[in-house]
């Protein structure tokens, strides 16, 4: 049996912004997981998930496509990757295979609660990893992100795919987003192994080394978010209030290279100096938006890291789910722990994941 796993993310800064082609951002990968086995089976395959028992599907092979006997299910994901990563594998001389599929997720908490770490982009790399050590491809770092990218994308049909390189590269990275449009049309163009081996235009992703004394405190508000819609309503305003959007796309990429700069030249007083920046673009973003960004509980897990002499901001969409705080006095770390959770936020004590 083969079995991979994939972290879940939390965005630092640059959200909004980065669905912007070549506009950067800052992640970072957690050591929560998405899990995935695989091992052969005989005639009949499955994909099982111990988060969807109830709704698990069976395939059958006909000829060089997957026949599923489940018209309705949860694994759009989990589809699109083994469908693009049996295409690649087809491409390189492969042999398809039938084989039983389990996930299992740390990303979401047991009783069920939803993080907002990224679960989507986690189980379809970890899907695609699977299936590329299953069929022997040995994929490298990029051809691995870029697998699970189209397989994310075709899904999603939005997004930065930022959340997909964290799960492929780990650590803090910075990562600039491509040029979705282009893509859509590279991969109608271009055979997917063409498309693999070309350059893709304005992605970048770096992979980042954090100050020594740089904490990174996370705090989940127990109010989950929706990434897609979020992101829906700014593209919305994003055509009817172009001046002001320009001008937050801008700003952003003025904070960002400034914040990046900053992991370069070992400064956490400009990283911490960076998130505040972003935390009031972000707001001014909401307002104009018309978006609840920055919700009250939020807002309070932000200004209590403040006081305390940090930078904090909402991570990801906002709207609820994960806001993070960055601390260098470590002296602070359980203060600000104790006061979240005295005003019902949840600490969450997760690390930062590198291979």
């Amino acid at each position: 049996m083969i079995k991979v796993k994939a972290p879940g993310k939390l965005y630092i800064a640059g959200e909004y912004a980065v669905v912007e082609n070549g506009y950067p951002a800052v992640l970072v990968a957690l050591d929560q997981f998405v899990y995935v086995s695989i091992e052969k089976s005989a005639s009949l395959g499955s994909i099982v998930s111990k988060q969807y028992e109830e709704n698990s599907i069976y395939w059958r092979r006909e000829g060089q496509e997957l026949v599923f006997d489940n018209r309705d299910n949860p694994f759009h994901y989990i589809l699109a990757a083994i469908k693009l990563t049996e295409e690649y594998a087809r491409s390189l001389g492969k042999v398809l295979d039938c084989y039983h599929l389990k996930i299992d997720s740390q990303l979401d908490s047991p009783d069920g609660k939803k993080y907002g770490l990224g679960s989507s982009a986690a189980v379809t790399v970890a899907t695609v990893k699977a299936l590329c050590a299953y069929y022997d491809l040995k994929p490298t770092k990029e051809i691995l992100f870029k697998l699970a990218a189209i397989a994310h994308f075709e899904v999603q049909g939005n997004g930065s795919l930022g959340d997909v390189a964290a799960s492929v590269y780990g650590g803090w990275l910075a990562y600039h987003s491509l040029n979705r449009d282009w893509l859509i049309l590279a991969r109608q163009k271009y055979s997917l192994k063409q498309l693999l081996a070309m350059d893709w235009p304005d992605l970048s992703i770096e992979e980042l080394t954090p100050p020594k004394d740089l904490t990174l405190l996370i705090g989940w508000t127990g109010s989950p978010a929706s990434t897609s819609h979020l992101v829906d309503a700014v593209g919305l305003s994003k055509a009817e209030k172009q001046a002001k959007y320009q001008e937050f796309l801008k700003a952003s990429k003025s904070c960002l290279t400034n914040m990046i700069a900053g992991f370069k030249t070992n400064s956490p007083a400009e990283i911490l100096t960076q998130v505040k920046v972003n935390r009031d673009l972000l707001v001014k973003l909401a307002s104009f938006s018309g978006l609840n960004i920055e919700t009250p509980l939020l807002k309070t897990l932000i200004e209590t890291a403040t006081d305390l002499g940090g930078a904090a901001k909402t991570s990801g969409a906002g709207g609820g789910d994960c806001g993070i705080a960055l601390l260098t006095d470590t002296n602070q770390v359980s203060t600000l722990i104790n006061r979240w959770q005295a005003t019902g936020i949840e600490p969450l004590a997760f690390n930062i994941y590198k291979e």
